[in-house]
């Protein structure tokens, strides 16, 4: 499939999907909303990838949403025609639901929708130069991709309040400093930085991280007790897998796993 708004590259075991509007900082467009969806569940589908990268070309991540588009939003005259020209927009909890696990690869800056589909990635790589931000405040809405949720699960409500209630930016120092990235690179080792994170994830059985990403975020949001259990039910799951036994044999054998999937 072609597309025009993205990249999709294979490098072994990761699939990296490129946003390549870099004239206007990758901003988030219809046409480039519904080449992400297609383009993520194309690697997704693909059993050769195990790892599934998202970045941005040139200086930006993603920084925000095209102001044309949220102007024809606004001017929609009932709440229910906004909320239906939304539904027809990437649901971020697309990359959550992914059995794969997901990397944001933070070039630059990730505002508003950058923001909000890098808080939606399971891992957050950014490099020094990477700024984040919530600016939507500014312009007189407030994030509607998750931005407020997301954002208050991985720093706190104090935090994530600020930052969309102020609406300015913060560096990659902070953001790693109040836990809303994982690590911080210099600019030009970012990618090599992300493939050795990618491919530590690749070599690790696909079945158990699949259940990781559930117990986090099913298990997590429900009530205590609740998590318990359900974290109790996977690992039971997970423990008469192929997997677990190839891997608790190949340690006993001190050999490296040949993990399957199953």
């Amino acid at each position: 499939m072609s597309y025009e708004s993205i990249i999709l590259e294979k490098s072994g075991d990761i699939g990296k999907l490129i946003f390549s509007r870099p004239k206007v900082l990758n901003a988030y467009n219809k046409t480039l909303s519904d080449e992400i969806g297609k383009g993520f569940n194309e690697l997704a589908a693909d059993d050769s990838v195990k790892v599934i990268v998202l970045t941005g070309e040139g200086k930006a991540f993603m920084a925000g949403a095209d102001i044309n588009m949220v102007t024809g939003w606004s001017e929609l005259d009932d709440v229910t025609k906004v909320n239906a020209a939304l539904d027809e927009m990437l649901n971020p909890n697309l990359f959550e639901d992914c059995p794969k696990p997901v990397i944001a690869a933070i070039n630059g800056l990730a505002f508003g929708m950058g923001c909000e589909i890098a808080m939606a990635c399971d891992f957050r790589i950014a490099s020094e130069k990477a700024k984040f931000g919530q600016p939507e405040i500014k312009i007189g809405i407030i994030p509607g991709a998750g931005g407020s949720q997301r954002l208050m699960n991985l720093v706190g409500a104090t935090k994530a309040l600020e930052m969309i209630t102020i609406g300015d930016p913060i560096d990659a120092q902070e953001a790693y400093r109040i836990g809303l990235i994982n690590k911080i690179t210099p600019q030009d080792k970012l990618m090599e930085e992300v493939e050795a994170f990618a491919a530590k994830l690749a070599e690790r059985p696909p079945i158990g991280i699949e259940i990781c990403k559930k117990v986090t975020y099913k298990g997590g949001n429900m009530p205590i007790r609740e998590g318990l259990e359900y974290e109790r039910k996977k690992f039971c799951e997970i423990l008469l897998s192929e997997d677990a036994t190839e891997g608790t044999k190949a340690f006993l054998e001190k050999r490296k796993a040949e993990f399957k999937g199953k």
